[in-house]
């Protein structure tokens, strides 16, 4: 099984993904690139066979009814609900809301914080892998889900905040041994210092250990209400099992 991990952002420059070859029990990093275009990314997901993408894969519903509303007219607003509250349900997704109550780990708003440039180029990305026929299930089920390293590494109790930019090199470099302590299956090789360098290299591994937590079904899914707005908004799917089993399948 080949997982692969994507740590987007809106340019490449602070873009890496991640490939991991997984057979014999345990998993090698086969390639970390920083600097990641659209045509590597797509390239790399068409040849996977589970990714995982760090990016919402969608804006809120109501957001998005909301911009609807205010460009054919007037917006109506609750006049019972305070005014944090009522732009609270337009700024966080139902399963930014769901990460947030399992893991304490809160998700940037997509609509309303600048990973929404990001979010962009994901769509511009999703629209190119369903015309090369690889169509994605923002609810989770297919190919390529959508994941949060940050919340993936905290459901794996490992350390999730504190060890990104060049300031944090040290808080990066302890996220890296604990990895390698708690997933002794996992075999870094050359990238490992690379890795202890880019907070983006570790996080697109991170987010192609969380794809094959996916391809084992060893994730949270949507529940039956939750799937419709699941599928246009994006579903985080989190680890539900222990790192250190990942390797064994």
């Amino acid at each position: 099984m080949i997982t692969v991990g994507v740590d987007l952002a809106a340019e490449a420059v602070r873009t890496a993904v991640a490939w991991l070859d997984w057979s014999d029990g345990g998993a090698r990093v086969r390639e970390v690139v920083v600097g990641a275009d659209d045509d590597l990314i797509v390239e790399a997901l068409m040849g996977a066979d589970k990714a995982g993408v760090d990016c919402p894969f969608g804006w809120p519903d109501r957001f998005v009814d909301f911009v609807t509303a205010h460009r054919n007219g007037h917006v109506e607003v609750p006049a019972e609900v305070a005014g944090r509250t009522w732009r609270g349900d337009l700024t966080y997704r139902v399963t930014d809301r769901v990460v947030v109550e399992s893991t304490g780990q809160r998700p940037l708003s997509v609509s309303a914080d600048r990973i929404g440039h990001t979010a962009m180029r994901c769509a511009a990305l999703l629209a190119e892998l369903a015309r090369r026929g690889r169509p994605v299930d923002r609810a989770g089920n297919g190919v390529v889900v959508e994941v949060y390293p940050a919340a993936s590494l905290r459901c794996w109790g490992l350390t999730s905040n504190g060890y990104k930019r060049a300031a944090n090199l040290g808080t990066l470099g302890l996220l890296v041994d604990q990895l390698q302590e708690t997933a002794s299956w996992l075999d870094l090789g050359t990238h490992e210092q690379l890795c202890r360098r880019s907070d983006d290299a570790t996080d697109a591994v991170v987010a192609a250990i969380t794809a094959r937590a996916a391809a084992l079904g060893r994730v949270t899914a949507p529940t039956q209400e939750q799937t419709p707005t699941a599928r246009s908004e994006g579903w985080i799917a989190l680890p539900t099992g222990a790192l250190r089993d990942l390797g064994r399948g």
